[in-house]
This record gives C-alpha cells, sequence and structure tokens, in this order.
C-alpha cells in the first residue's frame, strides 16, 4: 500500500523526525524513546515521496512513530503559543507542522484498516501477529 505525502507533509515530517532526533543525541530537551529513534533513523531516508507500507506490522510501526510525533508538536504548539502569542510565526509554522504529520496520521491509519480488513477477509480471523508481519501488500 502506497501512503501519499505531499511536498509540505514530507517537509514537516522530515523538520520533526530530524528535530526529535537531535534531542536524542543530547541537543534538546525531549528524549525519543531509543525504539522511536531506531525507527526515526530508518525513516529519514525514505522521506522523499510516497511511502510504501508492506506489511501491517510495519504500518504499526510506523503508526507509533507519528503518534509520537504528532504529541512532541502538539507540546511544542501549545508552548510556543504560551511563549509567545497565537499569531507569532513560530506558533503559525508549528501549527502547520502539527497539521500536516496529523493528515499524515490519519492516512496512514485509514491504511492500516484497510490492511486489517483485508486480512481478516483472506483467514477469516483478526489479523494475528504473524499475519500482520507475514502477509505482504505491495502495488
Amino acid at each position: 500500500m502506497i501512503l501519499r505525502c505531499s511536498y509540505e507533509e514530507l517537509a514537516a515530517l522530515t523538520a520533526t523526525a530530524r528535530r526529535v532526533l537531535d534531542d536524542v543525541t543530547g541537543r534538546g530537551a525531549v528524549v525519543a524513546p531509543p525504539e522511536l529513534a531506531v525507527e526515526l533513523e530508518t525513516l529519514l531516508p525514505r522521506l522523499e515521496g510516497d511511502l510504501e507500507i508492506e506489511t501491517l506490522a510495519a504500518q504499526r510501526r510506523l503508526q507509533r512513530v507519528f503518534d509520537y510525533l504528532l504529541d512532541v508538536l502538539q507540546d511544542r504548539v501549545d508552548r510556543l503559543i504560551l511563549d509567545q502569542y497565537v499569531g507569532s510565526d513560530d506558533a503559525v509554522n508549528a501549527y502547520f507542522e502539527y497539521a500536516n504529520i496529523l493528515t499524515l496520521a490519519t492516512k496512514l491509519r485509514e491504511i492500516g484498516d484497510e490492511m486489517e480488513s483485508l486480512i481478516e477477509l483472506m483467514t477469516g480471523s483478526p489479523p494475528t501477529e504473524e499475519a500482520a508481519r507475514s502477509i505482504t501488500f505491495t502495488d
């Protein structure tokens, strides 16, 4: 399955992922859990266009990353609004980063729902961990 990404969505995702990884190396205040940092490092080179999601397990890993990034961005938006003001350039830019990743996370969740439905249709039961890892979806 393909997660279609606009230029703006990719730019927001790349900037946020880099900022979070910079925090992991000790240059910032928020530290991502190690497993998410590994996923981010794996994701960054893929952020040149649409993302291919081959398995439900891969979709679920990416969904955890997106959800974490949304939490980080929500905190950033809140902090910038309170530290500056709602119309400041920093706050507005942070909001647009959040909105772009929220859009991607929603599209990714829909892909996951579709994958789960297809696995259930093929196997006759809800997806197991084994099915999530082994059944592939390629376009």
